[in-house]
């Protein structure tokens, strides 16, 4: 008898996708393998390392988060972020340290190459509409998958231009059912664990809309799971400290390596109790 395939989903969430590099930890640990990695916004960062090498995808990531890596990419003086909004008039971060560490890290440079079937997932915006990536280059695709509107830039493939993922999926368990998925482990960033609060604050307005639509298709797919399958949604570990809103400052690097430990004991935990 075949056995049901078991799929990773990994969310969005910025330098909290930091958490998911600990869950892959305990992950791995526990011998659990994923036989399709699906990926949306820095879970695409994350899941390609998956795709390419699930065993050491935990030790990859690790090195790619630290130092001058993916928890650097929003770094920078405020003048210097000023002056690439200046001269972009679009955004205020570039790319470059997702893309090098991509190219370093994995071998790979096609998604149809991996190691485990990948998919990630854009923002079409042209076309208003979800584009889903399970083939060609692998760094543009995750790029455009990660390119949070006015951060980053808006990717270009084609003719065409990409926005972050989380616009349209973000914790895409949904793709990972239609795959034939019948196990899923879903790695977030603590968000869906922590209810939302109203603003109180004018900045805070569009954080807490921005967040509502990031959250309720997640929960829409969860409320309406078939009866044979089965999802585990592994926790951060958080105890209420970086809960909230200010989760969203999207600069504040500080916590990585305090969130993949922490997400790798609270996993480990959780995986243990099974």
């Amino acid at each position: 008898m075949e056995h049901p395939k078991t799929a990773f989903v990994l969310g969005g969430g910025g330098l909290l996708g930091a958490h998911e590099v600990g869950m892959l930890r305990a992950l791995a640990e526990a011998g659990v393998r994923p036989d399709l990695v699906v990926g949306t916004s820095v879970g695409a960062f994350n899941g390609a390392f998956v795709a390419s090498d699930p065993a050491d995808a935990a030790d990859l990531l690790t090195q790619a988060w630290q130092g001058d890596g993916a928890g650097s990419v929003f770094a920078g003086s405020f003048l210097s972020r000023v002056s690439t909004l200046l001269r972009s008039g679009t955004h205020l971060h570039s790319t470059g340290l997702l893309a090098t560490a991509l190219e370093a890290l994995i071998p790979a440079d096609r998604i149809e190459d991996l190691a485990v079937p990948f998919h990630c997932v854009a923002a079409n915006i042209e076309r208003a509409e979800a584009r889903w990536f399970t083939r060609g280059p692998i760094v543009p695709a995750v790029l455009a998958s990660c390119a949070v509107p006015g951060i980053l830039p808006p990717v270009r493939i084609g003719d065409e231009h990409f926005y972050d993922g989380g616009l349209v999926h973000s914790i895409p368990i949904g793709r990972a059912l239609r795959e034939g998925a019948r196990t899923i482990y879903v790695l977030q960033v603590g968000r869906v664990e922590v209810p939302l609060t109203a603003p109180t604050r004018p900045w805070q307005v569009g954080l807490v809309a921005f967040e509502i639509a990031r959250r309720h298709r997640f929960a829409e797919e969860m409320a309406e799971l078939p009866d044979d399958v089965t999802v585990h949604v592994l926790p951060t570990g958080a105890t209420g400290q970086g809960t909230g809103l200010s989760q969203l400052r999207y600069r504040d690097s500080s916590r990585v390596g305090a969130n993949i430990d922490r997400a790798y004991a609270a996993s480990s935990a959780y995986l243990a109790g099974e």
